[in-house]
């Protein structure tokens, strides 16, 4: 016979259902508490800083335990979720009176970071994606690679995601890895499922929340049967996708994991979409992180375009917008569209339009927890105010009319088509529903300020429901019969200090104090004894008892009831609430882009199909939020014949800002906001690629060169004639001659062949020569001005390369100490004469940089000597004969000589 202790019934049950989920920590509920043990308790007690404890023994050794209370218990499952990791909830679904041994228990849903749809536990202007990828091989057949010796093998890429909390289902196939990095990048899964066994993993490296899966659940026959069985088809024809795509692979994945995470019906889930690659302005991961688009390079929201352009009303609008930026489309009928309902919103009081949608708030996710039904009682309430507010929404579109564009601001276009701009109106007012009986049900139903859950009751307003209210009087009532109960035994016993009472473990009881019990009458039955006073229970207070007790129970049976026909009334409606939802997000989108029109004083732009990117007085919205001087706007013009600008001048003259302000500018015209730029006319572009910026990658091995280059190369390759391509410093990490030999080499590539729209910035002056080579090359230099060793940055951009890059100068204004800008200046005299570094320390050479500055320094050195220098100074300056440049040298100087005097 084994002498080995035998696990209790409880622990048995718990080690059973761990076993079925041993990559999740198990939060299993006992009572009002969840537990975790063994391995998990201790790995929940260091991330979550709880109490580590024990409960019995297990092979003669204590048990490690650690708890939630299961009120707090969000709190803590967001810092899990936060954390990347997964909690399988175990709940208690037997009944404890009935139940012999344990009550029976089981995992009702698993949270993982990509499938979280509760409130608590989202960003609620981020997107929670759950994606799936896998490849498919293909062989090239390009000649070229054979020749070469090239692996003629290369691989499809299927990618397809949903966010859970808004029902949005999509896929796609790349082509390239570029493609699918770039896919990646826009979509930010919080969590990837990707195949055991995968050869690309190595793609992946810089997605957080990775989970291998089975490869069977990858299987395209699994799949289209998993997606018919989810939208009760017989097959997927009616959704107008590809079944043969890739995607469709990692479509079933991701509904495979789904239902073993949810284990719920979908029912929100009711469609799938197939992204086309040719329908959007593509950006490739690395375009989308220099832009800063959503996020800054440091990870952070601030300082984005996003910060600067989203004053949306509800967090479902805003994360339309930034779905907007990271995949502009490319349909000029819908951004007319959206310029359209601009155009008429600007004549409206958007203040008022504002207030309506702060009002309807986030339907979209709420809707989605009551197709999970998990909609907590608030998600009800809120739900009830913006079915109410829908009425006002459509009094508000029906008030939208054509002739408002009369009221527009100065300097904005007016829409030509009035009666395009009157059926885009009601195409939102038809698809924007209202539920008048909906929001009275709700309405009824729910109290104003319900509790957070439903556990305790409260949540069902009086009056929704006879026998609720009647129960509820029955359990409210007991107050009022122990006062009077209490009155009477005070008198039939005579003792003044009697209680009557009521906790949850021991009921109802009269409570006498020690030194009365010789007056306690023949009737009480001892329930309790005390360390000062008895506790006692008569027939009577027993039968009220079981009554109140009874009516409780019952009320809150009923309530819950109750709350879940609210589902049952719902869900049949929620194809025509979600939809509802959607357009009102994109309404709240379009009030957002007029009214950053207004405040941000935006201009429409034309989008024409000429080959042409022009805009005057252009300015980077980001950059002029944070700047405390004026904003210095510039212009670009390039067409057919002007196809590439060598941006040529001096470190933080603005190069770097012009540049991104260009692609801003595109970006926002593609998603249908007005730009801020005056008479911007922009043609068909199909993609931006950035090479700005440097940061080695060393997760993967690569220098900061190597990152330049790969980004480089990535151009090279996909950029086409209608790209719009960024190239900033290239060839800055090797030699100066290696370095100058790779930009010329792709600014001649880009110029020649390519002929995309190109802004280069260099300060290899030597590239400034392609312009004389090329007529499509145009050189521009961002304007410094020179005074004595000093330098002032103008910001502003004009035609012809830069006098030189005036790095010096720049080092000298970040404070690099004055002996080694001395030094460096004798280096760059010897360079400039082909001396070698080492030799000798020379003297310095003092001359004016330009003519015009000797003649200003001519000018000024006899009068700067004179007794009252500053008023001769002044009155001898002929102003009308000097040049702008000369005027401001002069002043620098004068106003030098003044600080020299102080």
């Amino acid at each position: 016979m084994s002498n080995k202790p035998e696990n209790t019934p409880m622990m048995t049950q718990y080690l059973k259902i761990k076993a079925e989920h041993p990559e999740q920590l198990l939060f299993y509920r006992m009572g009002d508490f969840y537990e975790l043990f063994f391995d998990d308790a201790k790995k929940a007690s260091q991330l979550l800083n709880i109490s580590l404890t024990a409960r019995g023994k297990a092979n003669g050794d204590p048990i490690p335990m650690a708890g939630v209370p299961y009120h707090a218990a969000e709190n803590y499952l967001a810092k899990l979720v936060k954390m990347g990791l997964s909690v399988a909830i175990c709940e208690q679904v037997g009944d404890p009176a009935t139940s012999k041994g344990p009550v029976d228990r089981k995992v009702v849903r698993i949270l993982t970071p990509g499938t979280i749809t509760d409130e608590a536990l989202l960003d609620e202007r981020s997107e929670s994606v759950l994606a799936a990828v896998c490849a498919s091989k293909k062989k090239r057949h390009s000649a070229n690679s054979v020749n070469s010796g090239e692996n003629n093998t290369s691989h499809t890429f299927g990618i397809a995601y949903i966010e859970l909390a808004s029902g949005r289902f999509n896929f796609l196939d790349c082509q390239s890895e570029q493609a699918l990095q770039a896919n990646l990048a826009r979509i930010k899964p919080t969590e990837l499922l990707y195949p055991e066994g995968a050869s690309f993993v190595h793609l992946l490296n810089n997605i957080n929340g990775k989970r291998k899966r089975p490869e069977w659940e990858f299987d395209h026959q699994t799949a289209i049967s998993k997606l018919n069985q989810q939208f009760d088809t017989h097959n997927l024809d009616g959704f107008g996708i590809n079944t043969k795509a890739v995607g469709i692979r990692s479509a079933g994945c991701v509904l495979q994991y789904i239902n073993e995470t949810q284990r719920t019906s979908l029912v929100h889930i009711s469609a799938i979409h197939q992204e086309s690659l040719t329908d959007s302005l593509l950006m490739d991961a690395a375009t989308q992180q220099n832009l800063e688009l959503t996020r800054t390079l440091s990870g952070s929201t601030q300082h984005t375009l996003l910060a600067a352009i989203d004053h949306t009303s509800t967090n479902m609008g805003s994360r339309l917008l930034q779905r907007y930026l990271h995949r502009p489309t490319t349909s000029h009928h819908e951004i007319a569209h959206r310029h359209s309902l601009i155009n008429s919103l600007l004549g409206e009081d958007l203040e008022e339009f504002q207030d309506v949608l702060k009002q309807i708030g986030d339907v979209e996710r709420i809707l989605a927890r009551v197709a999970l039904r998990s909609a907590r009682p608030r998600d009800f309430a809120r739900l009830s105010i913006a079915l109410s507010s829908l009425p006002n929404l459509q009094h508000l579109l029906q008030g939208l009319v054509t002739d408002s564009v009369s009221h527009l601001p100065d300097g904005h276009s007016k829409d030509d088509s009035g009666e395009a701009s009157n059926q885009h109106i009601k195409l939102y007012k038809t698809h924007i529903s209202e539920y008048p009986q909906l929001a009275l049900l709700l309405e009824q139903a729910i109290i104003d300020n319900p509790p957070v859950v439903l556990r305790d009751g409260g949540v069902i307003r009086p009056g929704f429901n006879e026998e609720l209210d009647h129960l509820r009087d029955l359990a409210d009532g007991a107050t009022d019969y122990l006062h009077q109960l209490e009155a009477r035994e005070r008198e039939r016993t005579g003792i003044s200090t009697l209680k009557v009472n009521y906790n949850k473990v021991h009921g109802f009881y009269i409570e006498v104090s020690r030194a009365n019990s010789a007056q306690v009458p023949a009737d009480y039955i001892r329930r309790q004894t005390l360390k000062n006073n008895e506790r006692y229970i008569i027939p009577e207070l027993k039968d009220h008892e079981d009554k109140v007790l009874t009516s409780q129970s019952r009320a809150l049976a009923l309530e819950k009831r109750l709350y879940e026909d609210l589902f049952d009334v719902i869900i049949p409606q929620l194809s025509s609430l979600l939809n509802s939802a959607a357009h009102i997000a994109k309404l709240d989108v379009m009030t957002n882009f007029a009214h950053c029109a207004n405040s941000l004083h935006l201009y429409q732009p034309e989008l024409v199909k000429e080959n042409t990117l022009s805009y005057n007085n252009g300015r980077h919205l980001v950059v002029e939020k944070v700047m405390q001087a004026p904003f210095i706007a510039n212009p670009i013009y390039m067409d057919n014949k002007r196809r590439m600008l060598m941006v040529t001048g001096p470190n933080m003259g603005g190069k770097s800002t012009y540049m991104r302000q260009t692609a801003l500018i595109v970006i926002l015209a593609y998603i249908g906001c007005f730009v801020p730029a005056t008479e911007a006319k922009i043609g068909p572009i199909d993609q931006i690629f950035t090479r700005i910026g440097a940061a080695d990658d060393l997760a993967s091995g690569r220098s900061t060169f190597m990152v330049e280059m790969t980004e480089t190369a990535n151009i090279m390759h996909n950029a086409t004639s209608n790209s719009l391509v960024l190239m900033d410093e290239i060839g800055r990490g090797t030699s100066t001659f290696d370095g100058l030999s790779l930009a010329w080499a792709c600014a001649q590539e880009l110029a020649e062949k390519t002929k995309s729209f190109t802004l280069f910035a260099t300060h290899y002056f030597e590239l400034t020569e392609l312009a004389e080579l090329f007529s499509t090359v145009e050189n521009v230099h961002v304007t410094a001005l020179e005074y004595g060793e000093d330098i002032k940055f103008m910001h502003t951009i004009e035609q012809g390369a830069a006098s030189g890059s005036f790095g010096i100068q720049v080092a000298k204004l970040a404070g690099v100490p004055k002996a080694v800008i001395d030094l460096a200046k004798q280096k760059l005299e010897q360079l400039e004469d082909n001396e070698p570094l080492s030799s000798p320390k020379r003297p310095k050479k003092k001359q004016a940089k330009n003519s015009s500055e000797a003649d200003a320094n001519r000018q000024l050195s006899i009068l700067l000597d004179e007794p009252h220098w500053l008023e001769t100074a002044l009155t001898a300056l002929d102003l009308d004969s000097l040049s702008p440049r000369e005027s401001q040298a002069m002043l620098y100087q004068l106003k030098a000589r003044l600080n020299e005097d102080k």
